[in-house]
């Protein structure tokens, strides 16, 4: 499978300026053959300010989310990235995986970012990621912040996942810990990774912190090398999953079938008497 993260300055406020980028992106993408793009985290609105419409976030989410379902119909592509989703009294910040067929996968994002403020704009998504079968191989996603969370990861590895997602707003101040994680999360996941980062300047949440974005869009395959890599320019970068050499890994290391689970068990914070030997008499 040819698969690609597609970068680009996400703008606030212009949701029609930004879909209109994506359709540049993605007709590019089709014409280089390309299978599956992965798109930026928030990519149709960017975050949310304190002077927010939420009506207009509402409806501009659900046009650009239309409009994608049309264009994976048109051109037979899977493309994901993740927008609001209205439901509760807090939107959250939902993953979507969009095929030829429609809607594939959903997730919302489990862990929000304390230190821009996102737990006072999205509600945290209640269940771990699921895994889409892809005609070819099974993928899942997590976004951003979500990375850092072994825990969650574990699930969709124990699902069977070959091929992580993982769409981000992810500033420069932190970007080789971005590339750390993939890098590492491919490895110990035995699975490809993609990140898709945006890049531009943005104040972001309602702290207003002003962040720079350096893109840096990653494909780590799952002996944790890197395929591709991007810059701080917008665009595509892509490459080819090799399914056959993924399962021949993991048939040759076979770390799922190696795991101990009853010695993962915390330890107990104190000992009990039943745990303390007698002293002798």
């Amino acid at each position: 499978m040819h698969c690609a993260a597609f970068s680009f300055d996400v703008r606030r406020g212009e949701p029609l300026a930004n879909l209109a980028e994506v359709e540049r992106g993605l007709a590019r993408a089709h014409e280089r053959g390309i299978e599956l793009v992965l798109l930026p985290e928030m990519w149709p609105t960017s975050f949310p300010t304190p002077e927010s419409d939420w009506d207009q976030l509402r409806e501009a989410s659900e046009l650009c989310r239309l409009r994608l379902i049309e264009l994976c119909r048109q051109w037979g592509m899977f493309v994901g990235g993740s927008m609001f989703h209205f439901g509760g009294e807090l939107p959250c910040n939902r993953f979507e995986l969009m095929g030829p067929l429609g809607p594939m996968l959903g997730y919302d994002k489990v862990h929000l970012f304390s230190p821009t403020a996102e737990p006072a704009s999205f509600a945290p998504g209640g269940a771990p990621p699921g895994v889409a079968e892809l005609p070819l191989g099974k993928v899942s996603a997590v976004v951003c912040y979500d990375l850092r969370f072994v825990e969650l990861l574990r699930v969709p590895w124990l699902a069977g996942t070959e091929l992580l997602l993982v769409p981000c707003q992810w500033p420069n101040s932190r970007a080789a810990q971005l590339r750390a994680l993939a890098l590492g999360t491919a490895a110990w996941m035995q699975a490809y990774v993609l990140v898709c980062n945006r890049v531009g300047t943005e104040r972001v949440g309602r702290r207003g912190l002003e962040l720079e974005f350096g893109g840096g869009s990653l494909l780590v395959d799952p002996r944790g090398r890197v395929l591709a890599e991007g810059q701080a320019e917008p665009g595509l970068i892509h490459g080819q999953i090799d399914w056959d050499d993924l399962r021949a890994l993991r048939r040759e290391i076979p770390v799922g079938r190696d795991r101990c689970p009853k010695s993962y068990a915390a330890p107990r914070a104190e000992p009990t008497s039943e745990d303390t030997p007698e002293s002798p008499r």
